[in-house]
């Protein structure tokens, strides 16, 4: 990213470098923002459930110290431990006191982010949609510059396991679009499902020097891709509407859609472009009402415009759905 844009705008380009893999979006958040909104309060339950009578993590830590002094002692190979969150990397607020707030005395043009996959278990999933806007918002207030350049990653694709959602995170990432100067960049076509850190990441630099290139730096060029806008019965189908749709098209068969009822069950669908548009219909759905795209973990999407931007995944339900309860993961919609 830092040498595209250094490239095109002839001036070098300074990247502060402020990152913890395998972390949740909380430990970024100051504990002032976390505090005063009380939708966030989830956030630190998540939190005791790490400290509690099963997984008192930092008990395990001292117990895992132990063993590997006792094997040291022995003279024998280190045992193998589980893995398990770091206590202090995953605490509210906690990357933001060490690695964030120590920046914020410098001068920025903006942030490029990438995070998501450590939100998608079921106690934090369903807090994405704020806990991520809260974030943005908390970083532009400490570093008393407005509202900032702030680009994002949607999350790639992983197969992961069933008791994770990996569609509600994007699906939240999508939404935080709604916060002014943000813009995304789809990674949904570049993932390994068998690999939660796929290796291509030229590709993920170059749609977000895209966008910085468009929103930042004032180039007339296309930085996303087909963004979903509205939909409405049609017949026995949905029609799809989306921005960012010229040349709308599929590499091969329309791959990833469905759609669903009143009862929120999701059904295969068949999908057919026309013009900026996709009208998809499944059978067994009289009264379609709903349409989603590309909402499994490792999902089947093929959706591109003329710029060869891939579709972000999306729901089109109002509110965002609940993750899929651990013991229904047969049935869940």
């Amino acid at each position: 990213f830092g040498r595209e844009i250094s490239e095109r705008e002839h001036v070098p380009i300074g990247l502060v470098d402020s990152t913890w893999g395998g972390t949740p979006v909380a430990s970024w958040v100051s504990l002032d923002s976390l505090g005063a909104d009380a939708s966030l309060m989830p956030v630190f339950a998540a939190r005791a459930q790490m400290t509690d009578a099963q997984m008192d993590v930092p008990a395990l830590v001292a117990k895992e110290k132990r063993d590997d002094a006792a094997a040291r002692a022995a003279g024998q190979p280190l045992p193998k431990h589980p893995w398990h969150p770091g206590p202090a990397s995953w605490a509210p607020a906690g990357l933001f006191n060490g690695m964030i707030a120590p920046a914020t005395a410098y001068t920025i043009k903006g942030v490029i982010w990438y995070q998501g996959e450590t939100d998608s278990s079921e106690i934090r999933a369903p807090l994405y949609d704020k806990v991520f806007p809260a974030m943005i918002t908390d970083w532009r207030a400490h570093w008393h510059q407005g509202n900032f350049p702030f680009l994002y990653v949607q999350i790639s694709s992983f197969t992961s396991v069933p008791a994770e959602t990996w569609g509600i995170i994007r699906e939240a990432q999508r939404r935080t679009l709604k916060l002014t100067n943000t813009a995304m960049a789809v990674s949904i076509d570049v993932g390994q499902p068998e690999n939660v850190h796929p290796a291509d990441k030229q590709t993920v630099a170059a749609r977000l020097a895209l966008a910085a290139r468009a929103t930042v730096y004032g180039e007339k060029i296309e930085y996303s891709g087909p963004m979903y806008r509205q939909t409405a019965p049609e017949g026995a189908g949905m029609r799809v509407w989306f921005d960012h749709a010229e040349g709308l098209r599929t590499k091969g068969a329309p791959e990833g859609f469905e759609v669903a009822g009143a009862d929120h069950r999701f059904h295969p669908a068949d999908a057919q472009v026309e013009g900026s548009t996709v009208l998809a219909t499944a059978a067994g759905v009289e009264h379609p009402r709903y349409v989603r795209y590309a909402w499994a973990n490792a999902p089947h999407a093929n959706l591109y415009n003329a710029a060869g931007l891939p579709a972000s995944p999306f729901i089109s339900e109002d509110h965002m759905p609940p993750p899929c309860p651990v013991t229904y993961v047969d049935t869940c919609p």
